[in-house]
């Protein structure tokens, strides 16, 4: 769609060899599930591009640490996350859902970064530079800073081919919030023709039109615990409903957080929780942060000569791919979540 709107619009010139607009529309690491390539990104390198081993290099070790996103990471959050939203409403307590509704959050990032990753990965070992699809989203401290780390390609693809030539913030508040409101029911709707992904775009969409008014401002001068509770909310509540089946289960699952004891379940903390789901949770939050991340990476440079660092990091990308290869091996198939969408 992207490539034929920027023809209309004169961004591109169409491409006239087959060959080279079938390798676009076919490119196999992004076609299932993302990051979204706009021909435009890209047309470049189709035409001309030089394969170096710099970049397979790259590219394969960007591979390697998806794959572990997703087998290590994803996977794990995923069986809390299945059974946590199995449990049956009577029999649900505060702390399951809880539980259950962080796993998912932590799932859909890992499993869906990971798929980005290895896209990403694949794309530079053939000489493709796909740009980055995350950004640590949850080290935002607003939904506007959210929507700017995460799912980049999506959200700037529907920026600038929907909300932008609908007006934009060039309007009103009345007239952006509308735009607002509108882009995101549609980015639900893109995900599914469902109640539960309609909600989680207007959910979104309103949260970005009150930061718009005098609620962005507070938001803004609050404490820095404040930020992040309040975001890590919305984000989280907005998860719950798009990993709900259905509105009614979805209502189902918020009712239980009303639950904050019932001796009358038959199930138990051990269920979901395991040593090492605990040891991944603790893993996935430092990850995720980018304060973290950023700290760590300055230690290493500080204190490691380069020789050392790039033997380590190899070593560690080995660890990796075995234990990765072994999950795979001894687990079920458990597919990507966003091959659905």
């Amino acid at each position: 769609m992207s490539y034929c709107i920027d023809i209309y619009q004169d961004k591109v010139v169409p491409q006239k060899n087959f060959i080279n607009l079938a390798l676009y529309i076919s490119f196999f690491p992004q076609l299932i599930a993302g990051p979204i390539v706009r021909y435009i990104d890209i047309n470049k390198e189709i035409e001309e591009r030089e394969e170096t081993f710099k970049d397979f290099q790259e590219g394969l070790e960007r591979f390697i640490i998806g794959l572990s996103k997703k087998v290590l990471i994803a996977n794990v959050f995923a069986k809390v996350a299945d059974r946590a939203f199995g449990i049956p409403l009577g029999e649900q307590e505060f702390l399951y859902s809880l539980i259950g509704a962080f796993a998912y959050t932590f799932q859909i990032f890992f499993d869906f970064s990971g798929y980005s990753d290895m896209a990403i990965g694949l794309g530079r070992m053939f000489g493709f530079h796909f740009q980055e699809n995350f950004r640590y989203p949850y080290s935002a401290l607003s939904m506007k800073e959210f929507w700017r780390r995460w799912h980049i390609s999506l959200s700037t693809w529907f920026r600038d081919y929907l909300y932008i030539p609908l007006g934009g913030n060039r309007g009103n508040i009345v007239s952006t919030g509308f735009n607002l409101l509108l882009v995101f029911t549609l980015c639900g709707l893109w995900h599914g023709a469902n109640w539960t992904f309609l909600i989680w775009g207007l959910w979104h969409g309103l949260f970005l039109v009150l930061e718009r008014s005098t609620f962005g401002e507070l938001i803004t001068r609050a404490p820095f615990f404040i930020q992040k509770v309040y975001t890590m909310f919305v984000i989280v509540v907005g998860w719950i409903f798009f990993r709900a089946e259905s509105l009614r289960l979805a209502m189902d699952f918020f009712s239980s957080f009303g639950i904050f004891s019932n001796s009358s379940s038959s199930y138990t903390l051990r269920y979901l929780v395991s040593n090492e789901v605990v040891f991944i949770f603790l893993i996935s939050v430092c990850i995720s942060s980018e304060r973290i991340v950023e700290k760590i990476r300055t230690i290493l440079a500080t204190r490691l000569s380069e020789s050392l660092a790039s033997f380590l990091r190899s070593a560690f990308l080995l660890v990796l791919l075995y234990l990765s290869s072994a999950k795979l091996a001894l687990g079920t198939y458990n597919p990507f979540i966003y091959f659905r969408f």
